[in-house]
Parts: structure tokens; C-alpha cells; sequence
């Protein structure tokens, strides 16, 4: 545990960053499994949600919760999957 007080503060943010990258990382997985699901079912709705998904992925790469080679792969990985359709 922290003993001075900015560094309990820095605790404190640190939580907060934490509990809200966490909150986007999983509704850009969400995002990500419905348009897998989609596009293993051939919809025809799944580019709508993939351009959804890219938008989230792009945005957690500019936030740093993921790096930026990750977004990019998860991205190419997608899109592959959507050219087979």
C-alpha cells in the first residue's frame, strides 16, 4: 500500500483507468464475437457490425489499451473472414 499522498492518488487513478479500459476491452470483444457469429451465419448485416467492431478496435489501439500491432491484426483476421462472404 502506498504511504505518501500523491501516491495513494496515483492509486486511486490508476483503479479508475483500469475499471474503464477493462469496460471497452470487453465491449470491443462483445462487438467482435457478434461479428464472428455473423459471418459464420453468412448474414448479410455482418459488414455493418464489422465496420462497428474496426471502429472500436481502432479506438482502444489510440487509447493504448491494446497495442498497435494487435489492432491490426485483429482487424486483418476480420476482414479476411468477411472477404470469404
Amino acid at each position: 500500500m502506498p504511504n505518501k499522498k500523491s501516491a495513494k492518488k496515483e492509486l486511486r487513478k490508476a483503479v479508475k483507468r483500469q475499471k474503464d479500459n477493462n469496460l471497452v476491452k470487453s465491449k470491443a470483444k462483445d462487438l467482435i464475437k457478434k461479428t464472428k457469429k455473423q459471418i459464420e451465419a453468412k448474414d448479410k448485416g455482418a459488414k455493418n457490425d464489422f465496420n462497428n467492431t474496426i471502429q472500436a478496435i481502432d479506438k482502444m489501439a489510440k487509447k493504448g489499451i491494446i497495442k498497435k500491432n494487435a489492432a491490426s491484426r485483429k482487424k486483418s483476421r476480420l476482414q479476411k473472414k468477411i472477404n470469404k462472404i
